[in-house]
Formats: C-alpha cells, sequence, structure tokens
C-alpha cells in the first residue's frame, strides 16, 4: 500500500507552507461556523479543496511561485510586527518622531523638554516636546 502511494505521489508537489496555513485557515473558519455563521463552513471546505489541489498538482513550477509569493508577503508580516513590537517596547523611554521631509524615524529620550530635533538622514531641523 506504502508503494502504490508514492508511485501515486511521485512528481505531484506534496505539502509547502502555503498549504499549512490553508489548512489552519480552513480549522479557524470551521471553528467559526461553529457559532452558526454558515458562510465560514462553505469557505473552509474551499480552503481544503484548494490545499488539495497545490498538493496533488503536477505542475511543481507554478506551486513553488505561489509559495514564494506566499513566504515574501509572510516576511513582511513579520517584519512589520516585529518593528511594530520594537518601537511599543521603546515607548517608556523614548519618544520615535518622523523627519517631515524624508520620513526618517528618529528616536528621541524622554523628558528633555522641548528639544530641536537635526534629521540624521537629511540635515533638516525641526521642534518637537520629548
Amino acid at each position: 500500500m506504502r508503494e502504490k502511494f508514492y508511485r501515486f505521489m511521485q512528481g505531484r508537489y506534496g505539502s509547502d507552507q502555503l498549504n499549512r496555513f490553508l489548512m489552519i485557515l480552513s480549522l479557524v473558519c470551521f471553528g467559526i461556523s461553529l457559532f452558526g455563521i454558515r458562510p465560514f463552513y462553505v469557505i473552509g471546505i474551499g480552503l481544503i479543496i484548494y490545499a488539495y489541489f497545490r498538493m496533488l498538482s503536477k505542475n511543481i513550477y507554478k506551486r513553488r511561485e505561489e509559495n514564494s509569493a506566499y513566504m515574501r508577503y509572510e516576511y513582511k508580516a513579520k517584519q512589520r510586527f516585529a518593528a511594530f513590537r520594537r518601537d511599543m517596547s521603546q515607548r517608556r523611554t523614548h519618544h520615535i518622531y518622523k523627519c517631515p521631509s524624508c520620513r526618517q524615524k528618529i528616536r528621541i529620550p524622554r523628558g528633555k523638554g522641548k528639544i530641536e530635533i537635526r534629521c540624521p538622514k537629511c540635515g533638516q531641523t525641526f521642534i518637537k516636546r520629548s
């Protein structure tokens, strides 16, 4: 039986990070549908069908492109979340301002009063409270 499965899967794409995400998302949709929201059940079924389609597909090049696009999006989302967490952890001790001309982030310690800030990137000065 195992050999038949190996022969069947030979030349097919298999599972990857996007399929794992689709399966988890379908489980979340099924969990939401338990509260009586019917469209989430249908969305969950559609996600499972799409995940199995990707898993059994023989067009490996196309599935790799889809997965790499997903990985790029996931990386950007993780980077934004990490930057947000880093900024939130520094809010107690520092103010974070953006330069009005070049939008560069500038970190200023709290409790210094009204100060003139010089942007290290473009050199423009502006006044803010710290």
